[in-house]
């Protein structure tokens, strides 16, 4: 019996035992278990942000490159058109639209739609081609008729001119002033004898006014030299080799010299022409990068050019102040203007916001552009916003058709254009927070909701534009030039580009030929720098064609 006690006592003990040993790595187990959770939990949150970071990386490069394909392979135009006309209309849910305000806008869109009704269909003129200049020389070349009889009688003919082209000419200006010797006799009379004296003085006409002293450069090269380069982009290594072929050598350095030369000759010009357009009322701003050599970097760095146009007086000068974009390069150029300004949305020019005396003006093809590129994003919002921005340049197409002046254009776009854009303005308040934060069309709705106080006060004036394409066309010849000749090689050399960017400029403007004025500027500029009697405003473009015959205006390839 005893026997029997002790064997269920060690049975049992050994039961407890190994019950122990089991709790004992159940626990070792549970405790290595839920530091391999926390692990895993760990890890999986960085997964999430890792996933987050990479999920908002993916959507910007999907806008870069949607952006990129239509920027290359897309159209580039930002006009719209909504799939189905028929259905453009304003959702008036949730707006918060006065009454009279709704009637406004739905006569304004009547009288828009009714008179493009009423408008006659433009006819489609038929491509003439236009004869051949009388002026140009005929090279005659007569065919006649393979196996040509004696009997045959001549009763007419048939005549195709086609325009042939020859490379340009140099030539030598030999300049031959003959000199001439004057001799003089003076007699002296004495008491004793009479004496006789011969003296000979030299006589010479002097040598005609040449714009660069010491030099052989004449003002027609040098007028072809800058046109080539700053009009048609062509950089001066690559005149340098064209004229190689035709048997002339120009060292690099002399060019350079000679274009250095022909900018100092032309700064005080370049100052007039600033002088003149900062003295009109309304203007427009832009600024653009010019790529600058960092002598102490040794690499090209991003520079800017400020450009500035005299809408009234159709002016532009460039500007550049040590390629800086910061807000007081253009504080400094515009501190004694007084006037209306049209800008882009760039920051810096906010600060006229509270300057008396200047109204600043928006840009709708800026805001436009915003709208285009959130097309992809969110077509329904995008649509309606560039179907608003269309009746806005509708009623300025409506103006420019009836031929108003600036007093009738100012009133229809306050009967049409102004109702139409309180109507937008209270749109973007209220689809703001429906839109994809962080996305293009929050993005575009925050651009054009932050200016908007900007771009709707081109109705107070009829002289003012809907927006700034006309300085964007001008400022062009910087961008396509830049492909060409890469840098300029310091800042003396960025200052030097902006006058010449600035006179070729207004000669595009005015529609005058680059050649011949360079050509007859050159010629007088000198005599202009040393008469202060003399203004300089007359050989500015447009003061120059008053006064001269200039024709066949070269298309430049911009």
């Amino acid at each position: 019996m005893s026997d029997s006690a002790t064997d269920k006592d060690k049975l049992i003990q050994a039961l407890l035992q190994e019950r122990d040993e089991l709790f004992q790595e159940n626990y070792r187990l549970r405790k290595i278990d839920n530091g391999a959770l926390d692990t895993l939990e760990a890890k999986a949150q960085e997964l999430e942000a890792v996933l987050a970071k990479k999920e908002q990386q993916i959507k910007k490069l999907t806008d870069q490159l949607a952006w990129f394909r239509h920027k290359f392979f897309g159209s580039s135009s930002e006009k719209h058109i909504a799939a189905d006309p028929d259905q453009r209309k304003i959702d008036w849910e949730g707006l918060e639209v006065l009454p009279e305000e709704k009637v406004a806008i739905e006569d304004a869109e009547k009288e828009l739609i009714e008179y493009e009704r009423r408008k006659p269909a433009k006819d489609k003129k038929k491509a003439v081609r236009q004869p051949l200049p009388e002026h140009l020389r005929r090279e005659v070349e007569i065919i006649e008729p393979e196996g040509k009889q004696a009997h045959w009688v001549r009763i007419g003919e048939e005549v195709t001119e086609i325009l042939e082209y020859k490379p340009g000419e140099a030539y030598v200006r030999q300049v031959r002033r003959i000199k001439y010797a004057e001799k003089q006799t003076t007699e002296e009379n004495n008491s004793d004898n009479e004496q006789v004296e011969e003296t000979s003085a030299i006589r010479i006409a002097p040598m005609p006014l040449l714009p660069l002293p010491r030099s052989n450069a004449g003002p027609s090269l040098l007028a072809e030299l800058i046109m080539n380069k700053y009009f048609y982009h062509l950089p001066f290594h690559r005149q340098i080799s064209i004229l190689k072929m035709e048997g002339i050598r120009l060292p690099a350095s002399t060019v350079n010299g000679w274009f250095q030369g022909s900018s100092d000759l032309l700064r005080a010009l370049y100052a007039r022409l600033k002088e003149i357009v900062l003295k009109s009322d309304y203007i427009q701003v832009d600024e653009s990068t010019i790529p600058v050599i960092n002598n102490k970097k040794h690499k090209a760095q991003k520079a800017y050019l400020w450009m500035v146009r005299s809408v009234m007086d159709n002016l532009v000068f460039f500007h550049y102040d040590k390629g800086s974009r910061a807000q007081k390069v253009v504080v400094d150029l515009l501190k004694n203007y007084q006037g209306a300004v049209q800008t882009d949305g760039y920051q810096a020019y906010s600060i006229y916001e509270q300057k008396k005396g200047v109204l600043l003006l928006g840009c709708w093809a800026h805001a436009r552009r915003k709208f285009s590129e959130s097309l992809a994003e969110d077509k329904t919002g995008a649509e309606y916003a560039l179907a608003q921005i269309a009746k806005i340049y509708q009623v300025e197409q409506m103006a420019t058709e009836q031929e108003m002046d600036y007093g009738q254009r100012a009133e229809l776009r306050k009967r049409l254009a102004y109702p139409i854009m309180r109507a937008f303005e209270k749109w973007i308040e209220s689809y703001y927070p429906k839109a994809l934060q962080g996305g293009k069309m929050s993005k575009a709705l925050a651009y054009t909701y932050n200016l908007f106080l900007r771009l709707s006060r081109y109705h107070l004036d009829g002289r003012y534009m809907l927006d700034n394409n006309l300085a964007e066309n001008a400022i062009r010849p910087l961008a396509v030039g830049r492909k060409g000749y890469l840098f300029c090689g310091n800042h003396d050399a960025a200052e030097n580009a902006a006058i010449m960017y600035s006179l070729l400029g207004c000669c595009k403007a005015s529609d005058v030929n680059p050649r011949e004025w360079l050509t007859d500027v050159f010629s007088r500029i000198a005599l202009y720098n040393s008469n202060y009697d003399l203004d300089l405003a007359d050989l500015l473009p447009h003061n120059w064609k008053k006064s001269n015959d200039c024709q066949n205006f070269p298309e430049s390839s911009n």
